[in-house]
């Protein structure tokens, strides 16, 4: 199976240099790309990512040297034209909005390769073609991979990549969970295990809004408003791993110890539109959750199971199957029929493991 390794970068500043000279051809690249796939549309044809990708390597990329500088790998280019094509594919297929143009500053990144060879990974630095030697935080597996992507968040950049890896299953505690994604608690579990909400966002609205005021007073094109910038990007930045490393604990957790999972098909566009919830429940993260669900459910050998959306899990009573109405603010599920009373998550999840025997 294939998996993905995303880590930090330990740069100086004639690397970072250079890094940034990579990600502004990219983005020059794309914004070229869609500019003159607009036009040839307006005109009546139909363009593609292998027409523009020669016309400009034949017509365009010789007038501009600052392109094949020393030290630029030309592979950059080439991944801005597969990137403006996959963009229109999802576009063209309902998967996603219309291609934008790209902003500096704002998501930079850029694809190398070696020219088809394998760039072999392991320890704490690693050869990028062209760039050269780079360090890392943490150490990266021993292994190849055959094209590497580096991006930058607020004033740090990335690298990541994909390898080969066999699954590693692991010995399950429990064959069956049924698991009840949540506001007030993230995830309750049929086997009574329940990961709180740490509403990662709420906690740390206040220093947004304060960063957010001190960026909006600075002067548009001054340092000082470069540096507020930054410093927001970073929070956004610090929020969102918060976040992640959240759902990874609870994702790994499910993953390893249970060997069938059962989890709801939420609506989550349809949940954001409720404009009371809308912060808290983008706070939750679920679409992300479901993602990590997916492919550790590879990794470590279970099976993820997705009950129907329309299923009852929360209005069914998990000791008669008695079936009413649960309004949100109702946290105790008090069935009408048998008396039973139960938590409305725990409940709710219990019904959602019945789902993996039926």
């Amino acid at each position: 199976m294939l998996l993905s390794i995303k880590t930090k970068l330990k740069i100086n500043s004639s690397q970072e240099i250079i890094m940034s000279k990579h990600a502004g051809i990219a983005r020059f690249t794309y914004n070229w790309g869609l500019a003159t796939w607009n036009n040839l549309y307006n005109d009546g044809l139909k363009p593609n990512k292998y027409i523009l990708k020669k016309f400009f390597n034949n017509h365009v990329k010789p007038e501009f040297t600052w392109i094949k500088e020393k030290g630029v790998c030309q592979k950059i280019t080439q991944y801005a034209f597969d990137n403006l094509g996959d963009a229109f594919s999802r576009f063209l297929s309902g998967k996603g909005g219309y291609p934008n143009f790209k902003k500096k500053g704002h998501h930079d990144s850029f694809t190398i390769d070696a020219s088809g060879k394998p760039i072999p990974i392991g320890g704490r630095s690693i050869k990028l073609p062209t760039i050269g030697w780079v360090k890392t935080y943490e150490d990266l597996p021993h292994t190849t991979c055959t094209k590497i992507t580096i991006s930058r968040t607020a004033d740090s950049w990335f690298i990541a990549f994909t390898y080969e890896q066999t699954h590693e299953p692991t010995v399950k505690e429990y064959e069956v969970v049924g698991v009840d994604l949540g506001v007030k608690e993230l995830a309750t579990l049929s086997t009574g295990v329940v990961f709180s909400n740490p509403k990662h966002y709420k906690t740390n609205l206040e220093k947004l809004r304060r960063v957010s005021k001190k960026f909006s007073k600075k002067v548009k094109g001054s340092n000082n408003r470069q540096k507020s910038k930054i410093q927001l990007a970073k929070h956004h930045a610090r929020v969102a791993n918060l976040r992640k490393e959240t759902l990874h604990q609870i994702t790994t957790y499910l993953c390893k110890n249970h060997a069938k999972i059962v989890v709801e098909d939420l609506n989550v566009s349809g949940m954001l539109s409720n404009h009371k919830l809308a912060q808290v429940i983008a706070d939750c993260g679920f679409h992300e959750f479901k993602r990590q669900l997916e492919y550790k459910a590879k990794k470590f050998g279970c099976e993820i199971i997705i009950a129907n959306r329309w299923f009852p899990s929360s209005k069914t009573c998990s000791n008669c199957g008695h079936i009413q109405d649960m309004p949100l603010k109702e946290r105790i599920y008090n069935c009408k029929s048998c008396g039973h009373l139960m938590d409305r998550d725990l409940n709710a999840a219990i019904n959602l493991s019945r789902l993996a025997s039926s």
